[in-house]
C-alpha cells in the first residue's frame, strides 16, 4: 500500500463521488437530518431512531440565548467593525471558553470518570455523587453543568431530560448528574440546578461519546444563532459598536506629571 500524506477514516472525495463513512453523500441527503449526519461524522454510524431523536435535541437546544452570552457579543462587536460575515461568526465561536460553553467537556469528563470510577470501586451512583462534591467543595473549585445566573429551573434541562426519558438513552451518567443536583445543597449550602451544559454532558456520555468532543455541540448549536445576529448587525444596526467614554470606568492612578 502506498504511504499517503493525509489519512482520514471520515470522507473520501474522487470525480463525481463523496463518500462519508462509507455512504455515499447524495444517497443520505434528503433522506437524514443535518444531525443525523452529523452523529455520523462524530460517530461513525448512522443513528438509530431515537437517537437521531436526541440527537436533534441537542444540537438546537442552545440555539440562541439572546444578547446575554459572550459569544453573541462578541460577534456583535466584530461585525459592526466592518468585517465579512465569516470573521463575526469566527470571533463569537472563538468567545467559546471554559465560563461559556466548555461545561460540556468539563462536566462530561466529571461524569465518565465517575461512572468508570463507580464501576471500579463497585459504588452506588449516590456514593460517587457525594465524593465528586467533597473533593470539590474542600478544593473550593465550581461545580461545571450546574448552577446558572439567569435561570432557576433551566427550561433546556427539562426539555432534554423529557426527552432522554422518551428515547430510552438515559443511563447511568443521566442518574449520576441528578444525583449530584440532589446533593449540591449538602456540600454547597445551596441548591445548584442542572443546567443544560450539565444536561447536555450527561446525555452524549450515555450515548457512547468522548468527552472531548463535548464543545463541538455547543458550537454546532450555537453558530446559527451567531450568524443571525452578525447579519443582523451588519445589515440592520448601525455600524461600530461601542460604548461612550463616559460609560468606562477607569480605575488607573489620577493624571500624574510625566518625570523629568
Amino acid at each position: 500500500m502506498v504511504e499517503r500524506f493525509w489519512k482520514t477514516a471520515i470522507s473520501k472525495v474522487e470525480p463525481n463521488k463523496i463518500l462519508v463513512r462509507g455512504y455515499n453523500l447524495m444517497e443520505l441527503v434528503g433522506k437524514y437530518s443535518y444531525s443525523d449526519l452529523t452523529y455520523l461524522l462524530w460517530k461513525g454510524e448512522l443513528p438509530s431512531p431515537n437517537q437521531s431523536r436526541m440527537m436533534d435535541a441537542l444540537l438546537t437546544v442552545c440555539l440562541e440565548h439572546s444578547l446575554n452570552a459572550p459569544s453573541v457579543d462578541a460577534t456583535i462587536f466584530v461585525a459592526s467593525s466592518g468585517v465579512p460575515l465569516q470573521t463575526a461568526v469566527s470571533a463569537g465561536v472563538a468567545a467559546i471558553g471554559e465560563w461559556h460553553g466548555g461545561a460540556i467537556e468539563q462536566a462530561a469528563k466529571i461524569l465518565q470518570d465517575g461512572i468508570a470510577h463507580m464501576k471500579d470501586a463497585q459504588l452506588s451512583s449516590g456514593e460517587v455523587a457525594e465524593e465528586i462534591l467533597r473533593e470539590r467543595s474542600e478544593r473550593k473549585e465550581r461545580i461545571p453543568g450546574y448552577g446558572h445566573p439567569t435561570h432557576t429551573n433551566d427550561p433546556r434541562t427539562k426539555k432534554l431530560l423529557e426527552i432522554v426519558k422518551e428515547t430510552h438513552i438515559a443511563g447511568p451518567h443521566v442518574e449520576l448528574a441528578q444525583k449530584i443536583e440532589a446533593l449540591t445543597e449538602k456540600f454547597f449550602h445551596k441548591h445548584l440546578i442542572l443546567n443544560v451544559d450539565g444536561s447536555i454532558a450527561a446525555i452524549i456520555s450515555d450515548m457512547g461519546f468522548d468527552w472531548r468532543i463535548g464543545k463541538g455541540f455547543f458550537i454546532v448549536s450555537r453558530t446559527p444563532g451567531l450568524i443571525a445576529h452578525a447579519y443582523e448587525q451588519m445589515y440592520q444596526n448601525k455600524p461600530y459598536k461601542a460604548p461612550e467614554w463616559n460609560e468606562i470606568a477607569y480605575t488607573g492612578p489620577p493624571e500624574r506629571e510625566v518625570p523629568k
